[in-house]
């Protein structure tokens, strides 16, 4: 309680940089998840997605960022243990914010695209094993972390391999691919609309309290019926659109206008998924900076629930954005253009099943990454042209980069906490 008193100012500055260099690095690392795919098939450019993404991961992070959120990110540490020694928590949470932001840092450097979410887990559970006891942990929610790096690629690859064989199957490889778009396409324009809503009601305005009440129990069976009914109103916005259209000229195999429709789609879905990726994983740079301010202004009493105060998720999509706007070229390029070529239809395969992914996730309470399902899904789409369509030498750099994500930001964040421990007391 005394070094809280004696330092508290210090600490919530410190946990300010920090806290913003950790939202930097989710915006250099975790948004090419939304954009990336979008920017290597050419559906749009590097510069605008630098512009939807900022615009739409700003509003998910600082409108549907949360009202009332878990200091203690993903619940995977008991709090009551450091009730008597309040500035462990405080060390801890800086240790980890430091720790999981250099890492990004790193990766981000070197084009690697790695979880955010398991940099910060990887930081705390490091730091509170170490520094303080293994049985603070809740090991069994690491565990179920550690099962998604295999179940959210395989489960997205899987989705987007079938979604590409199927538009290649209906609409590209036939005759008349513009005859056929006009007419399965807005099957898959039902799906965008279904995906959409579900993702943004789900992920992006659960913290908000604009949940879809039917009477159907829970969130996710309201949201069934209500996003059903978007993607109907979007497959009859776009057949009407389709009916319009003219058939342009070949280019290949593949007719231009019909990979146009699928470039169109493919911005819809990455708004939709940066809204929610904003939502969600701003809470990995800004949950462990609300532990820090809220435990400093109560004088030293540890909530493991606080209100989250606006600035905190202004500083936390501020952050995102210039990281994107800095650096986030670096990881798009991984994503869109390194690991298979991409069209947009082959892109917005990889979207729609990421999308997919993410809310199966939601349904059924698995915890995902979104970097893992979205590499997952370019898999699945590559793969349908065999593994020679795929860049082995990258994958295998990726696959080790997650490898080594948690036992580097623990390794890490075991020195800062007793770097801090040292020169605070």
């Amino acid at each position: 309680m005394e070094i809280i008193a004696e330092h508290g100012q210090l600490l919530l500055i410190l946990a300010c940089c920090f806290g913003l260099f950790m939202a930097w690095g989710v915006g250099a690392n975790d948004v090419a998840n939304a954009m990336g795919t979008s920017v290597g098939s050419r559906a749009i450019t590097i510069k605008q997605a630098i512009g939807i993404a900022m615009v739409f991961e700003f509003m998910g992070a600082y409108l549907a960022g949360g009202e009332v959120t878990s200091t203690i990110r993903k619940g995977i540490i008991d709090p009551s243990v450091m009730a008597g020694t309040p500035e462990l928590l405080v060390y801890g949470m800086l240790s980890a914010l430091l720790a999981a932001a250099i890492w990004l840092l790193l990766a981000s450097m070197m084009g690697w695209p790695v979880s955010t979410t398991h940099s910060i887990v990887g930081a705390i559970v490091g730091f509170a094993a170490v520094g303080i006891s293994p049985d603070i942990v809740d090991w069994g929610k690491v565990g179920s972390i550690v099962a998604s790096w295999v179940v959210s690629p395989a489960l997205a690859g899987t989705i987007s391999f079938l979604l590409y064989i199927s538009v290649k199957k209906l609409i590209l490889d036939t005759a008349n691919p513009f005859q056929r778009a006009k007419r399965y396409i807005p099957l898959y324009m039902w799906a965008v609309g279904f995906m959409i809503s579900m993702v943004t009601l789900l992920k992006g305005l659960k913290h908000v309290g604009l949940a879809v009440d039917l009477g159907l129990g829970s969130n996710f069976a309201n949201a069934l019926p209500f996003s059903a009914a978007v993607g109907l109103l979007v497959a009859l916005i776009g057949a009407s659109l389709l009916r319009r259209g003219k058939e342009g000229q070949s280019s290949g195999r593949h007719f231009d206008n019909v990979e146009r429709v699928f470039a169109i789609l493919m911005v819809f879905t990455a708004c939709s998924m940066a809204f929610a990726h904003g939502s969600n994983d701003v809470a990995n740079a800004v949950g462990p900076l609300a532990a820090v301010a809220s435990t400093v202004a109560s004088g030293g009493d540890i909530a493991t629930k606080s209100v989250m105060p606006w600035w905190i998720l202004l500083l936390g999509g501020g952050g995102i954005v210039v990281g994107l706007a800095t650096y986030g070229f670096r990881v798009m390029a991984t994503i869109g253009r390194k690991i298979t070529e991409l069209t947009p239809s082959r892109g917005f395969a990889a979207e729609l099943g990421a999308a997919s992914t993410v809310v199966i996730a939601s349904a059924s309470g698995l915890p995902i990454s979104t970097t893992h399902t979205l590499v997952g899904a370019v898999l699945g789409v590559g793969l349908v042209r065999g593994i020679s369509a795929l860049n082995l030498k990258v994958i295998g750099t990726i696959f080790a980069s997650w490898l080594i994500t948690l036992p580097t930001s623990a390794g890490l964040a075991i020195l800062f906490f007793y770097g801090l421990k040292e020169v605070l007391g």
